[in-house]
């Protein structure tokens, strides 16, 4: 496998971090921007490639009003505007693992990675999914703490962490 690697950055998008978010997402949004924009840079100064990745729920009068969030075509799906974008790396996904993806497993095909830093958001949902969706490509995989979201409690994060070490991913 080449030694190419790359940073995914999960779900930093408007409906979770923006004011007008629903109270259900708690996130601390302006240190956990500020820390993601720093990994960002970090990762991109070293070469890496940047993945930006989106959870979009279709358009559909159900997503509407079961979810309402993320629904595609909003400005609310949309990355949220603090957040550095330095790359054309974009995905969408509707599922928690960013490589069940269509659109990123093409990508994939073309692009071998030797190793996955995953941030963003969050922890306890499509973070910690899709660092085991990278697992399974055979690559290392690092979880980056200060640049993850949590909105669980201490002790269900706590869990989800250790799932995720005895599985074989690295935090750090």
């Amino acid at each position: 496998m080449a030694d190419k690697k790359a940073l995914l950055v999960i779900d930093m998008q408007n409906d979770y971090l923006w004011a007008k978010r629903k109270p259900m997402f708690s996130y601390d949004s302006e240190n956990l921007v500020s820390s993601v924009n720093e990994t960002v840079a970090r990762h991109k100064a070293s070469g890496d490639d940047i993945i930006y990745i989106g959870q979009v729920f279709p358009n559909i009068i159900t997503n509407r009003l079961i979810i309402g969030f993320s629904i595609k075509g909003t400005k609310g799906a949309e990355l949220y505007s603090g957040l550095d974008v330095v790359s054309q790396l974009y995905f969408e996904k509707n599922l928690p693992n960013t490589f069940t993806s269509k659109s990123f497993k093409e990508h994939l095909s073309n692009n071998k990675y030797s190793s996955f830093t995953v941030c963003g958001l969050d922890l306890c949902g499509c973070v910690g999914a899709t660092a085991k969706g990278a697992l399974r490509t055979g690559a290392e995989v690092f979880l980056d703490v200060k640049s993850t979201g949590c909105r669980f409690s201490a002790e269900k994060a706590q869990k989800r962490k250790s799932e995720l070490i005895r599985k074989g991913v690295k935090f750090i």
